[in-house]
């Protein structure tokens, strides 16, 4: 399947912002791969606002999390792009057993309409 060239531009933008600030973050402390995720997800019509405000509730405390922002596609009223930044994929992978993440699953999905573009990412300069 080809991506559009829209989905291009919203992935690009999103790596983008993680380049904000030029820092080498290729590997973590312990000298493992940086882990990151970039997707778009698609709210169901006139639901977008609700759903952010429950993904902002399941992102508080996160062992590994090093970013995790939701932003509002500028172009379509549904949709929101979700960038995250883990110490590593067994972080991000441990995060969807926590309560609050499981949870926000929970209370989120029934206004999920679908999902976009999305990658796995090895972060290499940028925030945080």
């Amino acid at each position: 399947m080809a991506a559009t060239r829209r989905e291009i531009l919203g992935a690009s933008a999103a790596s983008l912002l993680l380049q904000g600030c030029v820092r080498d973050m290729t590997r973590t402390d312990t000298g493992a791969d940086l882990f990151g995720l970039i997707g778009q997800m698609k709210a169901q019509p006139g639901q977008r606002a609700a759903l952010i405000a429950i993904l902002k509730e399941g992102t508080g405390q996160m062992p590994g999390n090093l970013a995790y922002m939701i932003s509002e596609d500028r172009d379509d009223p549904d949709s929101i792009w979700i960038v995250e930044i883990w110490k590593d994929e067994a972080s991000h992978k441990a995060s969807l057993a926590l309560p609050g993440v499981r949870a926000a699953i929970a209370k989120g999905r029934p206004l999920i309409a679908g999902f976009g573009t999305s990658a796995k990412v090895r972060p290499v300069a940028g925030m945080p």
